[in-house]
């Protein structure tokens, strides 16, 4: 078994994993074909990661010319506990409200200690001129090198 094989994360294994408060790095394709790359918190739509964000930003600018978009979603401070997942997909600009709403509930509730009673208002607040990005993935990659037991 190679160690890529080792290493890579089951299905469930990457699901726990996102389920975590971490931080979405967030790559698109600029105008001139560099790379835009910022860091996000993010929630969940049926499932598919998503994150909101102002709509005249950056990232949606290039979204909007150009849908495809890499995430990685990455922890750990030595070698033998790196894990990482990288997403490969499409972006899908997300302008209901309603749905708008669903992700900033996510985010607030995954990043911050709001009382249940003020989740809605504080979202409502949030989500001013902002969008939703939902990620349709194509591609996944994970690595946990956990999995080598402390070997390289």
């Amino acid at each position: 078994m190679s160690r890529r094989d080792q290493i890579r994360m089951t299905d469930d294994e990457v699901d726990e994993f996102l389920q975590g408060r971490h931080t979405l790095n967030v790559a698109t394709y600029n105008h001139d074909g560099t790379i835009h790359l910022v860091a996000m918190w993010y929630g969940f739509v049926d499932g598919d990661i998503a994150f909101e964000t102002f709509a005249k930003s950056q990232k949606v600018q290039n979204l909007r010319r150009d849908p495809r978009i890499t995430v990685l979603v990455e922890d750990g401070d030595q070698y033998e506990n790196l894990r990482g997942v990288e997403m490969v997909g499409t972006a899908e600009i997300v302008e209901d409200h309603e749905t708008i709403m669903e992700v900033a509930r996510g985010v607030l509730t995954r990043y911050h200690d709001i009382p249940a009673a003020d989740l809605d208002a504080a979202a409502e607040f949030m989500v001013r001129k902002r969008v939703g990005v939902r990620i349709k993935v194509d591609k996944v990659v994970s690595w946990d090198h956990n999995k080598l037991s402390g070997g390289y």
